[in-house]
């Protein structure tokens, strides 16, 4: 029997990070790094891999055991509009260094995941 959805943190994770390794257009300068193959699922979220546009640092990516989280550390406003637009669950984040995180609750929003990330990027090329 096949499952309606995919929602598995590492898998969503995964399918994230081979999109944006596999991606052409605007994403062709967005790299995934610092990946933790080790990286298990918890409740506060573990980190599984960092997101660089040309070099510098875009987001980071935590694995949760039913979803994804990313946070964006730069593009705040854009990821947030972007998110948004993209009807993903989305807030930002007072820290130190602010951010916006986004959340990826299954498999097909990974694609809705992907345009936020493409719109970041070309907002701040």
């Amino acid at each position: 029997m096949v499952e309606d959805s995919l929602d598995d943190g590492v898998r969503i994770a995964q399918l994230l990070a081979s999109d944006l390794a596999g991606h052409e257009g605007s994403l062709t300068a967005v790299t995934v790094t610092d990946a933790d193959p080790d990286a298990e699922p918890t409740a506060d979220g573990s980190r599984a891999y960092r997101v660089r546009a040309d070099g510098d640092p875009l987001a980071t990516v935590f694995v949760h055991p039913e979803r994804i989280r990313i946070e964006f550390e730069s593009g705040h406003e854009t990821a947030l509009a972007a998110a948004r637009d993209a009807d993903l669950r989305v807030r930002p984040k007072a820290s130190e260094a602010p951010r916006t995180v986004v959340f990826v609750e299954n498999g097909a929003a990974v694609k809705r995941a992907l345009d936020v990330v493409e719109q970041v990027v070309e907002a701040d090329a």
